[in-house]
């Protein structure tokens, strides 16, 4: 686990993060997805059975999924905008996977 707090974040970021985690460990695919997902169909998480307020399909956590293993944990980030914080993630993992 690394966790690292960047001026201008809060508290807030810490709660954001975790309601994206526990989002992407239900439903095992990227919480922007999840997000966008719902937009184009007009649905809520509560339609799904999730709580708001302990989910958030908004961008910013990536399942970490390893071949014939599966999901192994989430990479997330909290403090721009949503797209920004997808973008960023995916980004990360990308030049992890190049090396």
């Amino acid at each position: 686990m690394f966790a690292a707090a960047r001026p201008g974040t809060s508290a807030d970021n810490d709660a954001w993060i975790e309601r994206k985690e526990r989002l992407v460990r239900r439903c095992a695919t990227a919480s922007f997805l999840v997000g966008r997902r719902l937009a184009l169909s007009g649905g809520r998480l509560e339609d799904a059975g999730m709580d708001p307020l302990r989910h958030a399909a908004a961008g910013g956590c990536v399942p970490v999924v390893v071949r014939d293993v599966g999901m192994v944990g989430t990479v997330t980030v909290s403090g721009l905008p949503q797209a920004h914080d997808h973008a960023l993630v995916v980004e990360a993992l990308r030049a992890l996977r190049a090396r």
